[in-house]
């Protein structure tokens, strides 16, 4: 029963977890589909949003390509088929429209563009020559007052890579997923003086996710089932290269009003909601690492903290027994982003063992603390350090014992004010007369498990950023 009950368990949660995040499981394409219009992305609206030009500015583009030269990749070396589209051009000239603060002119098939117009010119010689009627001129080609350059530069493969899986009872499933990164990089260039007007960059993550489950089991004498299902997803990379193109041609729109290049036809919008809102996103850009995740200072200076636990007791005595205890503690780091503190707690706890023993201590401690990400918003961490311990109900001066302690912990930040932590640690005497008695070879000790809550006081990076 208990065991049928743990597999029923299992297979519960692996069909949560898969819907959860398993959505293309239930969008599997069965039959042919029709041609459609091509899928709009997030980052079109954005270009749409953008506030309308006091003039549109004519910009030529001559090649806008793949500058990586990669191939894709395959288990067995590469294949000869390139990892990024070789139609950037066509993805710019898109954005550039859809932007409408450009008129994109041909310039990346210019020769058959001449072509045509020869041929236009010289079957209007041939009717005139034939009928006598004067035909009118060409008009001239449009002129450009900027180009626009640059190109893919940078597709980088397995950035990050990882997976899980649980197997049990003949039951399990598991996971992979890989995150790839493109780079693209454009700039402005004045046709009349060839000076770089501006330059920009953008990334996109690429995401490949594999899931699968599978069950492998007898279900009566000489009867097995086994089943397996599962998928595999590879986000678009024609999509990330659009959506990083788009972004963009959007930011050097914005840059350009900011540098006084170009104008919005209405001059409140060089400080309107929509510039405001990409200042702010370049600005939290700044605290953002290659692998997406906000990095800023955020523990002010001072913390007080206070914590119950449950201690185990470890001595002389058999039968221990899990009790009570609580704590104090006050932390101090010199600078925000540091990952070292120092920490002062004073707490009260109780141990007990069988029938025969059971005492409260008072306790005071120096420690260490070592954060491993103290820019996030989750770090695991390290303590170390000593103190004194007295008992609660005793008067002699040899009733004071000293310890050294060491821990291991996560915390986590709701708010840049509030952290919440987890934690075990283990604290070790000197003696191995803490419970009175003396037997074996070790000294006297107990463990503690803790959960806390600690107030941060003073200026985080949040409140650096958000100064004038």
């Amino acid at each position: 029963m208990l065991f049928a009950a743990c597999r029923r368990a299992l297979l519960g949660v692996l069909v949560l977890g898969g819907i959860n995040g398993c959505a293309p499981y239930f969008h599997q394409p069965l039959t042919g589909q029709k041609a459609r219009l091509g899928a709009d992305i997030r980052a079109s609206e954005e270009l749409r949003r953008l506030p309308v030009p006091k003039e549109r500015i004519v910009a030529a583009v001559y090649k806008f390509r793949d500058q990586t030269g990669q191939y894709k990749p395959a288990q067995n070396g590469s294949s000869f088929s390139t990892a990024i589209t070789q139609g950037g051009t066509s993805i710019l000239l898109r954005a550039l429209e859809e932007s409408r603060w450009f008129n994109p002119i041909e310039r990346e098939n210019l020769g058959n563009l001449l072509n045509e117009r020869k041929i236009i010119r010289s079957s209007r010689a041939e009717y005139q020559e034939q009928t006598g009627q004067r035909q009118p001129n060409l008009p001239s080609l449009l002129f450009a007052g900027i180009i626009l350059e640059g190109g893919i530069i940078s597709y980088d493969a397995n950035v990050i890579t990882g997976g899980a899986g649980l197997r049990y009872f003949g039951a399990g499933a598991s996971g992979q997923y890989r995150q790839d990164r493109v780079t693209v990089y454009l700039r402005a260039i004045s046709t009349s003086t060839g000076e770089i007007l501006k330059t920009v960059y953008t990334s996109k993550t690429i995401l490949s996710q594999q899931v699968d489950a599978s069950l492998f089991r007898f279900v009566d004498f000489k009867r097995l089932l086994e089943t397996e299902t599962g998928f595999t997803y590879n986000e678009p990379t024609e999509m990330a290269v659009k959506e990083a193109i788009e972004k963009a041609v959007e930011a050097l729109v914005y840059e350009g009003i900011q540098e006084r290049l170009w104008s919005p036809q209405n001059e409140a919008d060089r400080n309107g909601p929509s510039m405001l809102a990409y200042q702010q996103e370049k600005s939290e850009n700044q605290n953002i690492d290659v692998l997406g995740r906000v990095q800023r200072d955020r523990r002010g200076t001072v913390g007080i903290g206070l914590s119950a636990a449950t201690v185990r007791y470890n001595g002389d005595f058999s039968n221990p027994q899990m009790r009570a205890a609580g704590e104090l503690s006050i932390r101090y780091t010199k600078t925000p982003g540091s990952k070292l503190s120092a920490g002062l707690n004073l707490g009260r706890f109780e141990l007990a063992a069988g029938d025969f023993y059971r005492e409260t201590f008072n306790y005071a401690e120096l420690i260490g603390i070592y954060r491993l990400f103290p820019r996030d918003r989750f770090t695991p961490y390290l303590l170390a350090g000593g103190g004194i311990t007295s008992r609660n109900q005793s008067t002699d001066p040899r009733a004071v014992l000293g310890h050294v302690t060491g821990g291991v912990g996560v915390e986590f930040l709701p708010s840049d004010q509030l952290g919440l932590s987890v934690g075990l640690d283990n604290h070790y005497y000197f003696t191995d007369r803490l419970d009175h008695l003396k037997l074996g070879s070790y000294n006297d000790s107990y463990w503690s498990a803790k959960i806390g809550l600690t107030f941060y006081l003073g200026r985080s990076g949040a409140a650096n950023l958000r100064q004038p």
